[in-house]
């Protein structure tokens, strides 16, 4: 498909078939790489409780790994993606190539950075003594891995933004394949234990990058090569400022995590601290697993956005999100009723017999539930500004739910209510985040309205003057 073939289809089809096309390969991206984070999670449970709660530590490191991957990836996905609505090819690809090179480069330093600084890391993140020794078995490789788990995430987000979901989703899921047939081969056949579980997570992020960096030049697909100017230093900020919502949704999400471990040890005690944490991780990962069909689904919508918004469509800009946002909430309101009554069923099939674990996940869960409707208007209104160009409402409102909203309530909470304001707290930041963003996404969506006239009244006055001319 040509870029003019591209750029017809993305301005002109009907909104309702486009993304929804658009959005079934990226959800089931999505909901693949969510289900093997989740078998890790399952085969690690057997382990051991302290297993489980390492996890939780890691999985905080491994959000920080994605939040700079989506830095970069979102913030020159939205940016080519613009360029290519205001039909300006020759920048897109040079866009294409600078976000890449400088996300493997990025990698590197963050891989080197944390293998130097390993026990100290885990600590940070919530790590107990117990925890600790699990903790750097997974970790150590996870790093060693984030220079291609940083760059896979670029190129998927790239070739998204281009339009080409389906070959972004190939990429995707031979990696995540890969990923669940691995973790108990190397974790009980060959007896690595958890440190299976994080040799089969990078194995898997490595076939991913390498089946996806061999699809650009592809398909109509932009081709990252070293000869397109790879470090165009004058488009990084325009990288980096697009990407900062994705980067402080992300961030914050690690920096929520590593708190939660860090009050959930304080709260629980010495006793119970690695079976809160373990409960707790249970859950986050529960969650993300499930918000994920939201956010592949607004993946789907976004480079509809951006293209239409390059191309000042700001009618079908304002369709397309309503659209997802009914779409989704009617799927999440499917999600809350089932999660909120097999809460209990549904955290013991990641770690049996722990009582404690059982009864911190299964509350929690309920707790947390409540809200899953509500965040997709967080989430879609988020990926509204973002894929818009407004970086700085996107960076707030990303900002609100992992981080202005929940950090304040995480560490006052739990002091008068102790370990049930764990259990409440992320449910609590998310009620918040969506009054906030509720108030950003109506005020952007009027100002959409008032382009969409002021275009059509430029056009109107235009037609005027050529007929009075004639």
């Amino acid at each position: 498909m040509t870029q003019e073939e591209k750029f017809q289809k993305m301005t002109t089809e009907p909104v309702s078939s486009l993304v929804g096309r658009l959005a079934v390969p990226t959800i089931l991206s999505m909901l693949v790489t969510s289900f093997y984070n989740m078998v890790d999670t399952y085969f690690v449970g057997k382990i051991s409780t302290s297993a489980s709660g390492a996890v939780g530590v890691v999985f905080s490191l491994m959000a920080i790994i994605q939040a700079f991957g989506f830095m970069f990836g979102h913030g020159s996905g939205n940016f080519l993606a613009r360029k290519l609505g205001e039909k300006k090819e020759e920048e897109a690809e040079i866009i294409a190539n600078a976000g890449f090179f400088f996300a493997f480069s990025f990698g590197v330093i963050f891989s080197v950075a944390g293998l130097l600084n390993l026990d100290r890391l885990a600590y940070l993140l919530g790590s107990t003594d117990t925890i600790l020794p699990y903790a750097r078995s997974y970790m150590g490789p996870i790093l060693v891995g984030a220079p291609w788990m940083m760059a896979s995430i670029v190129l998927n987000n790239e070739i998204r933004y281009q339009g080409n979901a389906k070959t972004a989703m190939f990429g995707i899921m031979a990696g995540a394949v890969i990923n669940i047939g691995l973790d108990p081969l190397l974790m009980f056949v060959f007896k690595l234990g958890i440190m299976g579980a994080a040799l089969a997570t990078i194995s898997g992020q490595l076939v991913s990058f390498f089946i996806l960096l061999w699809t650009t030049g592809r398909a109509g697909n932009i081709k990252i090569t070293l000869k397109r100017n790879p470090f165009a230093f004058r488009y990084l900020w325009e990288i980096v400022s697009g990407g900062l919502p994705s980067l402080f949704r992300q961030g914050l999400a690690s920096v929520s995590g590593i708190l939660l471990n860090v009050v959930a040890k304080k709260v629980a005690g010495p006793l119970y601290a690695d079976a809160t944490i373990a409960g707790m991780a249970i859950v986050s990962k529960i969650s993300m697993s499930l918000n994920s069909t939201v956010i592949g689904f607004g993946q789907g919508f976004q480079p509809v956005c951006s293209f239409n918004f390059g191309a000042a469509r700001y009618k079908r800009v304002k369709e397309a999100f309503l659209f997802s946002v009914k779409v989704c909430a009617a799927l999440m309101l499917v999600v809350t009723v089932v999660c909120f009554l097999f809460a209990p069923f549904i955290v013991e099939i990641f770690r049996k017999g722990d009582a404690k674990v059982l009864e911190v996940g299964a509350f929690a869960l309920r707790a947390q539930s409540i809200t899953y409707v509500f965040g997709v208007w967080i989430i879609l209104t988020n990926m509204l500004l973002q894929a818009s160009g407004r970086a700085f409402g996107a960076t707030v409102i990303s900002s609100c739910r992992s981080g202005l909203c929940f950090i304040p309530i995480i560490l006052i909470i739990p002091h008068f209510l102790g370990i049930t304001g764990v259990q409440i707290s992320q449910a609590l930041a998310d009620m918040l985040a969506f009054c906030i963003s509720l108030f950003g996404g109506l005020y952007f969506l009027r100002k959409l309205d008032r382009m969409e006239a002021e275009g059509k009244a430029v056009k109107e006055e235009a037609a005027e003057n050529a007929n009075s001319k004639q």
